[in-house]
């Protein structure tokens, strides 16, 4: 080896030296005992508390690069559809992780009101969740306690293995995340809007969701949310509901009538979902370019 091989260039010698020593563990100063590590803040929930309306709207194409470029439109929420979307477990965890950190709260709609998967949904990271088909002030009872750890429920505790603890790495996590918890229940029957006064009761729901398309099937109206009668018993509804202190939700992808909506009271409301958003848009392109006119059609539901 040569003598100049030996000797260390000057300039990355100076730049190792300069650099601070890097801080072993017994060296960090540990955390305080009376310091707390919170779960997240629910941006959602703590707005509906300040009574600000909220605005949303469906994600139901299953796709977390999907809901990533919707949260750059400025909604308040996106509401990620495991009941028609085609979505599973894996999928619902992919979106809400790709919405940590972004302007759009992700809220879960899950299949049905099932306690063993909402503690997935739970551990995955969600914090609000949308409960579809909910009847009575039972059932609702029974959601309370599957979203919320004992002593005020039976959430099972695994969540260090979760993004809802950002992997373990939030210790107070155990301690904080009920109170974090938003659950939105979904009436949208004939026996529902019967019990409807006994559901928004209910200690632990925060608000009520009123779906317009099987409330009016119920009805005998199938495919008319607009019908006359649906939107009268969705009126009382809202009166109801904020008559318990709960907020008021509901969807339309007709603006007029999320409009109405709104003028009803609505709390938090979705005007659109991902998919007719991308129907609408591309078969607009196409006919604009074609110089074609928009063909009445009767919707399905959303």
């Amino acid at each position: 080896m040569s003598a100049s091989a030996a000797l260390p260039d000057p300039d990355i010698a100076g730049l190792a030296g300069s650099r601070p020593a890097r801080k072993t563990t017994a060296s960090r100063k540990p955390r305080p005992k009376d310091s707390v590590m919170p779960a997240p803040k629910n941006p959602f929930k703590a707005a509906l508390g300040r009574g600000e309306f909220q605005l949303g709207l469906w994600a139901a194409l299953g796709s977390a690069y999907a809901v990533e470029i919707l949260a750059g439109s400025g909604y308040d929420w996106l509401l990620i559809d495991g009941e028609h979307g085609p979505n599973d477990m894996p999928r619902i965890g992919a979106q809400i992780g790709a919405l940590r950190g972004r302007g759009s709260h992700p809220i879960v709609r899950p299949p049905m009101g099932e306690a063993w998967y909402l503690k997935q949904l739970l551990d995955q990271g969600a914090q609000t969740f949308l409960v579809p088909m909910v009847e009575t002030a039972e059932e609702a009872r029974a959601l309370v306690r599957a979203v919320r750890y004992p002593p005020d429920g039976i959430r099972g505790v695994g969540a260090g293995l979760g993004r809802s603890s950002d992997f373990n790495r939030i210790p107070d996590y155990l301690a904080t995340a009920n109170a974090e918890i938003c659950l939105l229940v979904q009436v949208e029957t004939c026996r529902g809007m019967n019990n409807l006064d006994e559901i928004a009761a209910v200690d632990g729901v925060d608000g009520v969701f009123i779906g317009p398309s099987d409330l009016a099937a119920d009805m005998g109206h199938l495919g008319q949310p607009g019908a006359a009668p649906v939107q009268a018993a969705i009126e009382d509804a809202f009166r109801r509901i904020a008559a318990k202190g709960k907020a008021r939700g509901s969807m339309s992808v007709a603006l007029d009538q999320a409009r109405a909506y709104r003028a009803m009271g609505a709390d938090f409301l979705a005007i659109g979902t991902d998919v007719s958003c991308l129907t609408k848009a591309v078969d607009g392109l196409r006919r604009d370019f074609l110089g074609e006119t928009v063909p009445e059609r009767q919707g399905g539901g959303y």
